[in-house]
């Protein structure tokens, strides 16, 4: 079978990462085109994919027939304006996390989807096919410790540019737990209460952090987060499972341990570029094969619509001091 021609949609950060990982490191696909309308930020990305063109927008691509599928890589509020002419092409789509901003325009995609009547739409919450949360994930399923009783959850970033925001630790951060927790828990979000440890004085000065999350499941599984975006110490993802037999813990710092002028240290990540790269890495893959097969292997639009409602739950949260119940539409069959 011929390779998968993929288009990155966005040139920064996220989408040039997945660039040198489609050229480098993923079997049986090839890169051919990036979407990106900022020409010197394309080009840089162009710089590292030896077929890839250019194209300012998703449909002078989509015109061209550049592609087999799409990988969407810019920023969320920009995923929907990407997804719906992509849906209307009938082209498989991994799109990062998350699907949409908010609710309504995540109904309007899975909306969409169904209308077409193929499931196309993978979402990047890349969390599921990391080892660690996938070895706890079954753990939990074996039910080897007893019942699955809460989880107490870290996600810590060294800095965050200026441009970081209160409402950002929900959308941007916190998003990632509310689906992992889901994930773990295998029940949907309840409920969200959001608290303030004291301010962090070094972090930008309209940012008021860290917090501290507290997710309830359906199941009655209660997980605390403390978001931590500005520690300055390295990027870290840690999550402790409390069962009624035994505790397990996940995310422990892998890196070099060293031992020298009387200090024990250990390396940590800087970045969710090293931290998740295999999980990337199997992500992008395990979804290269499913589309060659006509299916999707991960999270799906539904999936994405349900992190956008209890997201929503955690900005209401978040501004109000108060414990915000979510609420969900009923899920379409075409999903079941």
């Amino acid at each position: 079978m011929s390779d998968l021609r993929i288009a990155v949609v966005g040139a920064g950060m996220m989408g040039s990462d997945h660039v040198v990982r489609i050229e480098n490191r993923i079997v049986g696909a090839q890169l051919t085109a990036v979407v990106e309308p900022d020409e010197s930020r394309a080009k840089a990305a162009l710089a590292n994919a030896s077929n890839a063109k250019w194209f300012p927008n998703i449909d002078a691509a989509i015109n061209a027939d550049a592609m087999d599928a799409v990988l969407i890589a810019t920023p969320g509020e920009y995923h929907e304006e990407v997804l719906i002419p992509a849906l209307k092409a009938g082209l498989p789509i991994l799109c990062e996390k998350p699907l949409t901003p908010d609710p309504q325009s995540a109904l309007r995609i899975v909306s969409a989807e169904v209308s077409g009547g193929k499931s196309l739409i993978q979402v990047g919450f890349m969390r599921r096919f990391d080892a660690g949360y996938k070895s706890l994930r079954a753990l939990i399923e074996s039910g080897e410790q007893g019942d699955l009783l809460g989880l107490h959850c870290a996600h810590r970033n060294p800095t965050v540019p200026d441009s970081y925001h209160n409402d950002m630790l929900i959308y941007d951060s916190v998003v990632h737990e509310i689906d992992a927790v889901r994930f773990l828990a295998n029940s949907p979000i309840k409920s969200v209460q959001v608290r303030n440890l004291k301010r962090n004085t070094l972090g930008p000065e309209k940012l008021n952090d860290p917090i501290l999350v507290l997710l309830e499941t359906d199941s009655g599984v209660l997980a605390t987060v403390e978001m931590n975006v500005s520690v300055q110490f390295g990027y870290q993802v840690k999550t402790e499972a409390v069962f009624e037999k035994g505790i397990a813990e996940i995310g422990r710092t892998s890196g070099m341990t060293r031992f020298s002028d009387s200090k024990i240290s250990v390396d940590e990540h800087t970045t969710f570029k090293t931290r998740f790269a295999d999980a990337f890495d199997s992500q992008v893959q395990r979804w290269v094969i499913a589309v060659k097969k006509g299916t999707i292997d991960g999270p799906s639009a539904w999936d994405g619509y349900l992190a956008a409602a209890a997201v929503e739950a955690g900005l209401e949260a978040l501004h109000s001091g108060k414990q915000v119940n979510c609420t969900y539409e009923k899920k379409p069959s075409f999903y079941k």
